[in-house]
C-alpha cells in the first residue's frame, strides 16, 4: 500500500513548494491537488457534500502552478491533479501544461480528470452540462494525440484541431497516466478506454466489487488510488483488502503549522498500517 495526500491549496494555507517538500520528507509518494476556476455567486447547484460550500472552494490556486512549485523541492513525489475539470479546460493549453509539468518534474506528472459538479461554473466556460461527458472524452482524446504525434490533429463533434505541432512532449511514454475520477458506469468505461488509473472517492459503496469490475472491464490490473480518505486505521486495512493500491489522506486546508501537524499524524498512521 502506498500513501499520498489530497488537498485544496489556497492563498490562506501552506505554500505549495513547502507542502510538496514536507510531504516527501514524511514518506508520502504522491500529492494530488483539486481545482475550481471560480465559484459563481448564484450557488444554484447544491454542494455534493451537503450544507454550505466550504471556504477553500472559493480560493483554490491553479493546480498546475502549485504542482510545479512542489516539483522544485522534491525528487520522487508524484504530482497529480485531483481532479482537473477537463470540461472547463482548453485541451491544447492543458496538454502543454501537463507535458511541461512532466518535463520540469522529470516525469512525475499524473493527470487526474473528471467532469465536475458545479453547473454554473461549467456554463461560464461555455460548456453545456448536458454534453459534458462527451466533451471531456473528446478533449482527452485530442490531448493524447497532441502528446504522442509530431503532427497532431483531431476532429470531433466538440473539439476540432487542425494538423499542428505541440511541444514539449511529455517525458513519460506514451504520456503521463490519466487517472479517471468518478464511480459511474461511464467512468468505468473511460478507465477502460484511456485511463492509466482509477480515482474513486472515499466512501464509495461496494468498493471491492467496483475495483474488480473496473479491472475486469479494462482487461488489466488498473492501479486504484482512493481520493480524500480519512485517517482511520480500520478503513485503511479494509481498503487494502479491497484492492486499493494508494490511499490519499484528505489534508484539511489550514495554516502552515496546523498543516504540518496533520502531515505528521498521517505519516504515523501510514507507518502503523505498514507494520
Amino acid at each position: 500500500m502506498k500513501f499520498g495526500i489530497s488537498t485544496f491549496v489556497t492563498d490562506e494555507g501552506i505554500d505549495p513548494a513547502e507542502l510538496g517538500e514536507a510531504a516527501e520528507l514524511r514518506g508520502f509518494d504522491a500529492l494530488f491537488l483539486a481545482e475550481h476556476s471560480h465559484i459563481p455567486t448564484s450557488r444554484k447547484t447544491p454542494y455534493p457534500g451537503g450544507g454550505d460550500l466550504p471556504r477553500h472552494y472559493y480560493r483554490t490556486l491553479d493546480p498546475f502552478v502549485c504542482l510545479t512549485a512542489a516539483a522544485v523541492n522534491t525528487r520522487h513525489l508524484l504530482l497529480g491533479t485531483g481532479i482537473a475539470l477537463m470540461i472547463q479546460r482548453d485541451p491544447i493549453h492543458t496538454a502543454k501544461e501537463t507535458a511541461s509539468l512532466d518535463r520540469v518534474s522529470g516525469g512525475r506528472a499524473i493527470l487526474g480528470v473528471g467532469a465536475g459538479w458545479n453547473r454554473e461554473e461549467m456554463r461560464n466556460h461555455g460548456t453545456d452540462p448536458a454534453h459534458r461527458g462527451a466533451l471531456m472524452d473528446e478533449r482527452i482524446r485530442a490531448m493524447r494525440a497532441l502528446w504522442t504525434q509530431e503532427e497532431a490533429e483531431f476532429h470531433g463533434d466538440h473539439v476540432d484541431i487542425e494538423s499542428s505541432y505541440c511541444r514539449p512532449k511529455p517525458v513519460q511514454s506514451p504520456h503521463p497516466p490519466i487517472y479517471v475520477g468518478g464511480e459511474s458506469e461511464r467512468s468505468v468505461e473511460r478507465v477502460a478506454e484511456y485511463g492509466g488509473g482509477w480515482l474513486p472517492r472515499s466512501g464509495a459503496e461496494n468498493l471491492a466489487k467496483q475495483i474488480e469490475h473496473v479491472r475486469e472491464r479494462a482487461g488489466w490490473r488498473v492501479p486504484v488510488t482512493l481520493y480524500a480518505a480519512p485517517d482511520d486505521p480500520a478503513a485503511v486495512e479494509q481498503h487494502a483488502h479491497a484492492g486499493v493500491d494508494r490511499i490519499l489522506f484528505y489534508l484539511p486546508t489550514e495554516p502552515r503549522d496546523t498543516t504540518l501537524r496533520y502531515l505528521d499524524q498521517f505519516a504515523e498512521s501510514a507507518r502503523k498500517s505498514q507494520r
